[in-house]
């Protein structure tokens, strides 16, 4: 649909590229979307029209575009998918490395966390995800998510108890932890197993810290990268469209695997991954060190200026340093 007659010219928005489409004068939402077909190969039903209102909603293909007055060259994004591409990414890669080097994901981070099919799985999530609460949140405490396998247990390993398996310094990790974090766990496997493996690690018992609560697989949700296809990822906007206490100012997650947090780049932290316990039990100290990290972040008011890349170079500001500073802007004004 275009000549040099027409009375309505849109720029549809769509995966980097932009589409003049020209319609004329009697031309509907409808027209509009067979347009955009045309220039892009994706479907009507497929596409979704951000921004596009009538009278306060989104409008049906048989609204014309006449009475949704529309300014001339008026830019509306589109998301969708053309149907070849929906194909590409209906199964998980059977070659998908079970570590996905930062680099390649960090160049994908940006794309990803802000897509509107994703923050609208997560939308689904909150509203058909039930939560068991093991333990009420409590009010001031920030928030810490972790991930169990090769985080805090390594799951590969043989051995005769949970116990051999169990990263070093873990309880006195999560008693550290608890005094300023409400604490939830939240592994990629089933809550069957992720309840089994921590009543076994005695974390879901222990009496000097207590587990907010527990989330599993099916909190997740599917994203498509262009490198490795579909992969599951653990968005935190799931647990921050729940509890309106927690955000990313006072979230921090930790996981061996950054693709889980991609939803959430900023927000997260990769641990080293504990793995051959057997051989690596007596020299692991990730937890210690992560402790200090919790605490001295713990009385900061907002997170999201961190680089949690950089924890292990951390130093916060001593307490010295802010009176001397006071001292000083004193001294100067009862100079003048």
């Amino acid at each position: 649909m275009s000549g040099e007659g027409s009375d309505h010219t849109v720029v549809i928005k769509w995966s980097g590229q932009e589409f003049r489409l020209s319609l004329p004068k009697d031309a509907t939402v409808g027209d509009l979307k067979k347009a955009t077909q045309a220039a892009t190969g994706v479907l009507p039903e497929r596409q979704k029209l951000l921004g596009l209102k009538f009278k306060g909603k989104p409008p049906g293909d048989d609204v014309a575009l006449t009475d949704m007055k529309l300014k001339p060259s008026t830019k509306i994004m589109m998301m969708g998918s053309r149907e070849e591409e929906l194909d590409k990414v209906k199964e998980v890669p059977k070659d998908l490395p079970e570590v996905v080097n930062d680099f390649d994901i960090e160049e994908e981070e940006i794309a990803i966390e802000n897509r509107e099919e994703y923050l609208a799985k997560i939308e689904r999530r909150i509203k058909e995800y039930k939560i068991n609460v093991l333990n009420e949140p409590r009010e001031g405490k920030k928030l810490l998510v972790l991930d169990i396998d090769y985080t805090l247990f390594d799951h590969r390993s043989v051995a005769e108890t949970a116990n051999e398996l169990m990263r070093p310094f873990l309880h006195e990790f999560l008693e550290s932890a608890y005094e300023n974090y409400d604490i939830v766990i939240w592994s990629a496997t089933g809550m069957k197993w992720v309840e089994v493996k921590m009543k076994e690690l005695g974390v879901t018992s222990h009496p000097n810290y207590k587990i907010c609560f527990m989330l599993d697989s099916l909190a997740m949700i599917s994203v498509h990268t262009p490198k490795y296809g579909v992969i599951e990822v653990k968005p935190l906007g799931v647990i921050w469209g729940k509890y309106e206490q927690w955000s990313a100012k006072n979230t921090i997650m930790f996981d061996d695997i950054r693709r889980n947090f991609i939803m959430n780049p900023q927000t997260g932290l990769r641990i080293r991954a504990f793995r051959e316990a057997h051989f690596n039990r007596d020299k692991d100290r990730e937890l210690l060190k992560l402790s200090k990290y919790l605490k001295h972040i713990a009385a900061l008011e907002d997170f999201t200026d961190l680089n949690h890349r950089h924890w292990e170079r951390y130093r916060p500001k001593r307490k010295h340093e802010h009176t001397d500073s006071s001292e000083r802007q004193l001294k100067e004004s009862g100079d003048t």
